[in-house]
């Protein structure tokens, strides 16, 4: 039957008798100016997002990100970096007018300007044109946010000595991964659950400021002090528990230590 402008359907149904087939546009006509979105943009935007994507794979897997210790809000000797994309804000909030006293200005009102003034670009400048000398706001905006951004990680990362950093706060993975006999059945052991392991980690491998317990030389009775009048950056009163907890707890220390260090010092 047919119904509407010469369509041809089956039945009563809306499908067409004769399928046509879905053949992109001949853009010929018009070159440079405008193509089928499938297969050829999109097909083109995967093979160079393809590309892109193994090659940050093999980047990742041949340069590992580096490992530091463990977020401990207790350590106020641990100076944290931010990831490489914010280094640029890190370093702006060095200046005088734009951290301490003046934080709001560099924290907020400085990229709040910026990404309004990005917002803005495509308003401000509406030509058609892609010459870029026909361009001058957006063009200029990009190449203003760009260096500076540039320019900000790069004072950034060279104002830190990575190497000392990474022989101060690295995790050793090599220490962590090994084997480390520890006696979860000991009468301390809860004790150090509770109170230590926050800072040495479950096998006392220790981690940044945060030495490790294994390599201990203290005495059961300094251990004990340590406990509660601190040491070096341990702060005093991190033990909560009572005199015999201590004294397990010390205990449990010198005995892991001695038993992994092939019997250890004596005390």
């Amino acid at each position: 039957m047919h119904r509407g402008k010469g369509m041809k359907f089956v039945g009563d149904s809306r499908i067409k008798a004769n399928k046509e087939r879905n053949v992109p546009k001949d853009y010929s006509e018009y070159p440079g100016r405008t193509e089928a979105f499938w297969p050829n943009f999109l097909l083109r935007e995967w093979l160079t997002g393809s590309v892109f994507l193994i090659g940050f794979l093999i980047l990742v897997a041949a340069h590992p990100s580096p490992l530091e210790q463990q977020a401990d809000p207790t350590n106020a000797g641990y100076i944290p970096l931010p990831d490489w994309y914010f280094l640029f804000i890190y370093q702006l909030l060095k200046y005088q007018f734009a951290g301490g006293e003046y934080i709001v200005i560099g924290a907020i009102v400085i990229p709040g300007l910026a990404f309004t003034a990005l917002l803005l670009a495509p308003f401000l400048d509406r030509a058609p044109g892609r010459n870029v000398n026909k361009r001058p706001i957006a063009v200029g905006l990009m190449l203003i946010g760009v260096a500076t951004t540039i320019w900000l990680t790069y004072e950034s990362v060279s104002g830190v000595d990575y190497q000392a950093r990474g022989e101060k706060y690295a995790v050793d993975v090599e220490a962590q991964e090994s084997e480390v006999e520890i006696d979860t059945e000991a009468a301390g052991y809860a004790a150090y659950e509770a109170n230590c392991m926050q800072c040495h980690g479950e096998q006392l491998q220790g981690s940044g400021n945060n030495p490790s317990l294994l390599e201990t030389e203290k005495s059961v009775e300094e251990i004990k002090d340590i406990a509660v009048n601190g040491i070096g950056s341990m702060p005093a009163d991190m033990f909560s528990g009572s005199d015999e907890e201590r004294q397990q707890l010390a205990e449990f220390i010198k005995e892991t230590a001695k038993a992994n260090s092939g019997g250890g010092s004596g005390e």
